[in-house]
């Protein structure tokens, strides 16, 4: 299993000084450096975090894999077709929100989707999308030729109590695999840490899991590195058969 490191919150700290520093790129490299499989990247259209420079950068600078998630918007679709990312994950996106709410409606938004995946894989452009483990939203990515789907995992990172949270985990486990089914490659993130990864970094299907929020806090009182090492051990030990957290 693979572990995408997202640099979003490093960006958001530098954002409230509007200064230079921390540079979120640097922190990509310290991620790289530490064993991240990809990095990733929120553009958002209202540039709260990262910016179109960051972009340009992360391009040029870092080594591994890059995953731009991004709105379907003809602005940023545009910045991404000159900046050729390795792929691009498209994601719900309103200016209110904190931070991504919840999946795509594929169902609804297909005709438009259709399209900007289109486009994509006419660049050489991989498009995944940013989906709840919804079976009718799984088989219409499918439908609509998108290469992955990243399972929103954050219903069973906010659960509220252990039934609830074991409904969602069984909701993560019949969407990967019925996701693969279709497929499509699976990835998982939104809301993990090093404490409730175990139960999804064991779905078999599921191929990489992607974690921003929980890693930078971490970041905080260990560094960067070790909190990033301290993940990709905890998925590990999962994989090779233990227990984590």
């Amino acid at each position: 299993m693979k572990l995408g490191v997202n640099i979003d919150h490093v960006a958001t700290l530098r954002q409230q000084r509007r200064g230079s520093e921390p540079d979120p790129v640097a922190a990509a490299r310290l991620a790289e450096a530490a064993g991240a499989d990809s990095i990733v990247c929120h553009l958002r259209e209202d540039r709260r975090h990262i910016q179109e420079r960051d972009l340009i950068r992360l391009r040029r600078e870092i080594g591994t894999r890059l995953n731009l998630e991004m709105a379907a918007s003809d602005e940023i679709i545009s910045i991404a077709l000159r900046e050729k990312p390795d792929w691009v994950t498209l994601v719900p996106e309103r200016r209110q929100e904190l931070t991504t709410e919840g999946g795509l409606d594929v169902v609804g938004q297909a005709a438009d989707l259709k399209g900007v995946i289109g486009r994509f894989r006419d660049a050489g452009i991989p498009a995944s999308l940013f989906i709840d483990a919804d079976p009718v939203q799984i088989d219409a990515a499918a439908r609509l030729g998108a290469w992955a789907v990243e399972l929103h995992t954050g219903r069973y990172a906010d659960a509220a109590g252990e039934p609830e949270r074991e409904a969602e985990r069984l909701r993560m486990v019949e969407g990967a695999a019925r996701a693969a089914r279709a497929g499509l490659k699976v990835a998982a993130g939104h809301g993990l840490d090093r404490f409730n990864l175990a139960p999804i970094a064991r779905i078999p299907e599921i191929e990489e899991l992607n974690i921003g929020y929980s890693i930078i806090g971490r970041a905080v009182f260990i560094g960067l590195e070790a909190a990033v090492a301290e993940i990709i051990r905890a998925i590990r030990t999962v994989r090779n058969g233990g227990n984590s957290g």
